[in-house]
């Protein structure tokens, strides 16, 4: 029998935030992970235990892990996540990340491009298929007032361009997740309007295995949009804000608020000036130079043990 590693990387939204099973978290990546294989898969946590299910007649079998953490940055992802992943030797990897760099202060785009350059060439020089994913504007899906989503919706293009070109440029497998109509359907998302819920976790597996059996990876079952579990209550998800939610909060506060006011100040003077466009130009101009500072021809050699 032969057996499909899969490993995961990313943060919350890979972790799967918004989808809760039992005392955890399931997400996008585990459902897809089960149509990988015909018959039986084999789920394997990030704790090291494994879950299966076998049948006799299954040619292939799945090895699942996830190694996505809430919160983590293209940063983690290089120095924490990668060299873990790479010692499990994947033959299918995602990495699907970037929207919490664009929360930070310290948000660089030119550091973005390298790091994610770097992720990539380590994995596809060992032959593995690499997911990636373009994602939406955070200042869309929160419902922000123009001036403090248009300065985060500049930072995630910005992002997504990088993604784009990298995709390409490796080969990867890219789901163009950052925009349709079904972002804006409010029932694919969870309490706090960041994560996606059920419905939407689901909808990622869905568009994901579609590319991968186009390109003849995914020979499973693909998963099913419709939800195993209820929506969840009002006052559940009332209770998760109140809870969960709010630690979320507080750490954004400390981080995300200072530097999104002093971007929608920004912004607000710009728009009185009639110069807005300056700071999309001066954004297409830092991803352009990003994108040049790396090497143009041969793949880089990644620098990951």
């Amino acid at each position: 029998m032969r057996t499909v590693r899969f490993v995961a990387l990313g943060d919350s939204l890979t972790e799967g935030v918004g989808d809760p099973v039992g005392d955890g978290w399931r997400g996008w990546a585990a459902l897809l992970a089960d149509g990988l294989a015909e018959r039986g898969v084999g789920a394997e946590e990030a704790d090291g235990t494994t879950k299966s299910t076998e049948s006799l007649e299954a040619p292939t079998s799945v090895e699942f892990t996830n190694l996505a953490v809430s919160g983590a940055q293209t940063r983690e992802v290089l120095e924490q996540q990668t060299p873990a992943a790479l010692a499990l030797r994947p033959d299918v990897v995602s990495v699907v990340i970037g929207v919490n760099d664009t929360l930070r202060c310290t948000f660089d785009i030119h550091a973005v491009a390298e790091r994610l350059d770097t992720v990539y060439a380590a994995f596809t020089e060992r032959g593995a298929v690499l997911l990636t994913a373009c994602l939406p504007d955070p200042g869309v899906t929160l419902n922000l007032p123009g001036a403090l989503a248009r300065p985060l919706a500049r930072r995630q293009r910005a992002v997504n361009t990088v993604v784009h070109a990298l995709s390409e440029r490796y080969g990867a497998v890219h789901l163009h997740a950052a925009e349709g109509a079904w972002l804006m359907d409010r029932a694919m998302w969870s309490a706090d309007r960041l994560h996606p819920g059920e419905r939407g976790h689901r909808q990622l597996a869905l568009r994901f295995h579609a590319l991968l059996a186009e390109a003849g990876l995914a020979t499973g079952t693909a998963p099913s949009p419709e939800p195993e579990f209820p929506d969840p209550t009002t006052s559940a998800s009332l209770l998760w804000l109140a809870t969960a939610g709010t630690g979320w909060v507080a750490r954004r506060c400390t981080d995300l608020l200072p530097q999104l006011l002093r971007l929608a100040a920004d912004e607000m003077r710009h728009r009185a000036r009639g110069t807005s466009a300056r700071l999309d130009l001066r954004t297409a101009a830092a991803v352009s130079s990003a994108l040049a500072a790396l090497s143009v021809g041969e793949q880089r050699q990644p620098d990951i043990a």
